[in-house]
């Protein structure tokens, strides 16, 4: 088949549907074209760009037709960052869309094409992370610069006032990297890799107001440290630990394994519902501490917990969801392949005096089934909270073999959760799928699915 479509040339095209990363989708000859920055139902004038051997990218030249729910981007650095998609439409929109993208994915892959419930949206969906990572580098001229990188790129934008950061966790990465300009501190050149100061990371406890600093340097010691520290401590009181993180290697990965602690005990706390939890700079914790309570009890209440109930909490982090639920069953397993995390978990679960819960270091794949065969566990329900990948078939083969009355999946990436809930629909029927905005004005969804066993008595 000829491609209807030619590189360097431009079209008038009807924006029919938004895709996955936000972008709109159109069609020229039932050739499919994405559009980054369309919006469905605009008609656009579009160059394209690349193109492949079944779709094709186009740049959006001109908006002839607006949407109603277009507004005007409210960040200076939008056209260019990476980290958000959708601040050129209407927030409200922006759920709709999320909610279209799983529901094509539901009618792609499962046999029970399942309504998606409505996207569970924040009222004030901004300066929502607790979690900062800027990247430090120098510019064209050779000045220092701290921000974002471009998308696609590793040139980093500036950033003055982000729209998602916490303030607060802002104001204390600006003092960092204004230290490291006035001081002349070495600076991490990725071309040629050498220099010192590669990332500064900012962590706060929103409900506490503690926070964390991580300074990522390629080398072991860089100069002025001690006077960084004092500087840190008068300037930003709130600041509890600072951590000098060890990574040189040549990686796209931003934390290496070695932590130095320059100053506090190198962890924070932060309260999540009724319990605290403690965050370390490697521990995973949710960015958005308002959605994930919304999230988190929103799976509980799929789960329908007795308090008789065995649980298994699988891909369980630093234990936030087994630790909710604890107090609802008899007792919780949760597993986990970060050992520093498990470590975590069983501290944070003596923390909140919760003694009726066992954390496991290991692959789920592998522990998983060794709890059930090994120990004879069997549980009456299972929470999973996997990676983006997803689950391995080996555990999704446990779970069916084990025929869990309670199932509830949640999950960062519909995509390979689809892909699962497929395999599940052996035995399971797909009752409720409830995606959670945790990410507002970026593609990322968050789906809780409710699963129930075919025939149970």
């Amino acid at each position: 088949m000829k491609i209807p479509v030619e590189k360097n040339k431009e079209y008038k095209v009807e924006i029919i549907d938004n895709g996955f990363g936000g972008e709109g989708i159109a069609r020229i000859n039932d050739f499919t074209v994405f559009i980054k920055g369309a919006i469905k139902g605009e008609t656009c004038r579009i160059l394209i760009v690349k193109v492949n051997k079944s779709l094709a990218f186009g740049k959006l030249l001109e908006v002839i037709k607006e949407s109603d729910y277009r507004v005007e981007p409210d960040c200076t650095t939008y056209k260019r960052c990476g980290g958000c998609s959708l601040r050129h439409v209407r927030y409200d929109e922006t759920l709709k869309i999320k909610q279209d993208v799983v529901q094509n994915l539901v009618d792609k892959f499962l046999s029970n094409k399942i309504r998606v419930n409505t996207v569970i949206g924040m009222k004030k969906p901004y300066n929502y992370r607790n979690k900062l990572q800027y990247p430090v580098g120098k510019d064209k001229n050779g000045n220092p610069v701290m921000g974002v990188f471009a998308n696609r790129t590793h040139d980093i934008i500036p950033v003055e006032n982000c729209l998602i950061q916490n303030e607060e966790a802002e104001n204390v990465a600006k003092e960092i990297f204004k230290f490291i300009k006035e001081n002349n501190l070495s600076i991490y050149d990725e071309n040629k890799r050498k220099g010192a100061i590669r990332h500064i990371i900012i962590k706060i406890g929103v409900n506490t107001g503690e926070i964390m600093c991580v300074i990522v340097s390629n080398d072991e010691k860089f100069q002025a440290e001690e006077k960084l520290v004092d500087t840190i401590k008068t300037k930003c009181p709130k600041v509890k630990t600072i951590i000098k993180n060890i990574n040189n290697r040549n990686t796209n990965v931003i934390l290496g394994n070695k932590n130095i602690i320059l100053y506090g005990d190198g962890y924070i706390y932060d309260k999540l519902g009724d319990y605290t939890f403690k965050i370390s700079a490697q521990s995973f914790y949710q960015t958005n501490p308002i959605q994930t309570g919304v999230l988190y009890n929103k799976a509980i209440e799929f789960a329908k917990l007795d308090k008789e109930d065995v649980l298994c909490d699988l891909y369980c982090g630093i234990g936030t969801i087994g630790i909710f639920a604890s107090k609802k069953v008899r007792e919780v397993y949760g597993i986990e392949i970060v050992e520093e995390a498990v470590e975590m978990a069983k501290e944070n679960a003596q923390t909140n005096n919760v003694d009726n819960i066992e954390f496991i270091a290991g692959d789920v794949e592998k522990a998983f089934k060794e709890l059930v065969e090994e120990r004879n566990i069997k549980p009456i329900a299972i929470i999973v909270d996997p990676p983006r990948r997803g689950l391995d078939v080996t555990t999704i083969n446990k779970i069916l073999e084990l025929e869990v009355k309670k199932l509830v999946y949640v999950s960062c990436n519909p995509a390979t959760m689809m892909r699962d809930l497929k395999l599940l629909e052996e035995k399971y029927e797909i009752k409720e799928l409830q995606p959670v905005d945790m990410f507002p004005y970026t593609s990322h969804v968050e789906v809780c699915a409710l699963l129930e066993l075919k025939n149970c008595k």
